[in-house]
């Protein structure tokens, strides 16, 4: 038997993921799939912890990902107008639980700046002083087809937290935030805002039909009752079905289109919050 570790009679098992790992580097370049096969196989030999792997896996995700594929759509972002009066602001913030608003002009695409929660806090008292546009920090605008770690080391550069993404017509498309990019590296971050048990915007009902938050991106609506609504024109159920009806709908009033019956189950003076829908019968 040859104890010399250098020797070539049969290298010690205990090297092979090693040997193979060495030629994966310093061999001819191979394909991202090998080399995860290969991180797999280190974790699978103990080599790895499972929270280790996954980190890595998601940082090589990271590289693949645009930042149309994980902002939060337009429908879903939190904005303030610049109008708003400090009562108003106040209430939005304390019910989203957010830290950062964008502030847009006269419509939604007239980004103004990013409001910081922090910096309403000197305003408690009464108010006094109390000037919007004074707030606004400068808004970060990127495209939807920006690689995410790109992205990722812009924010690191910049020290920005959040950007506002826009579609090739300059219009606002979505929002991301460096938390966003984060999450997809290692996993959901949840902070004191976040529910334990997030209630899905849509589920379907015990007697038929499903109960539709107007937030419902319509793509989701489609996949789930087998609809086939566009939505070039509105993003989502809310926006849709308030077309349809042609006026802000009150609790109560329905429409029936494209072979569903929509009903308003929730509403206030300024938008549609939920719906029951129930899909129409030939002799209905």
């Amino acid at each position: 038997m040859n104890d010399d570790p250098g020797s070539t009679n049969g290298p010690a098992p205990h090297r092979s993921w090693w040997d193979r790992l060495g030629h994966l580097f310093s061999g001819e370049p191979r394909n991202r799939d090998e080399l995860i096969e290969e991180l797999r196989a280190a974790q699978a030999n103990g080599l790895l912890s499972n929270d280790t792997l996954t980190m890595v896996e998601g940082a090589l995700k990271v590289t693949e990902l645009s930042v149309d594929d994980v902002m939060v759509p337009r429908a879903q972002i939190v904005m303030i107008a610049a109008d708003a009066s400090l009562p108003d602001i106040l209430a939005k913030v304390v019910e989203s639980g957010h830290s950062r608003f964008p502030v847009h002009g006269e419509d939604k695409d007239e980004i103004l700046g990013i409001l910081l929660a922090k910096d309403l806090l000197k305003y408690f008292g009464d108010g006094a002083g109390f000037d919007l546009a004074q707030l606004l920090r400068p808004a970060v605008l990127i495209p939807e087809s920006m690689r995410l770690n790109v992205l990722l080391a812009e924010f690191r550069r910049s020290r920005n937290h959040m950007a506002l993404v826009v579609d090739e017509y300059g219009g606002v498309a979505g929002l991301i935030t460096i938390e966003d990019v984060l999450e997809q590296i290692v996993g959901e971050i949840d902070d004191e805002h976040d529910d334990e048990d997030e209630p899905s915007l849509m589920h379907e009902l015990p007697g038929g039909g499903w109960m539709v938050s107007a937030l419902t991106p319509i793509a989701d609506f489609n996949e789930q009752t087998g609809a086939s609504f566009s939505d070039e024109e509105f993003d989502t159920v809310g926006g849709m079905a308030t077309a349809e009806f042609g006026h802000l709908p009150e609790a109560g009033e329905e429409v029936v289109f494209g072979g569903y019956l929509f009903i308003v189950t929730e509403a206030d003076d300024r938008r549609v919050q939920q719906f029951r829908v129930n899909r129409q019968t030939a002799d209905a």
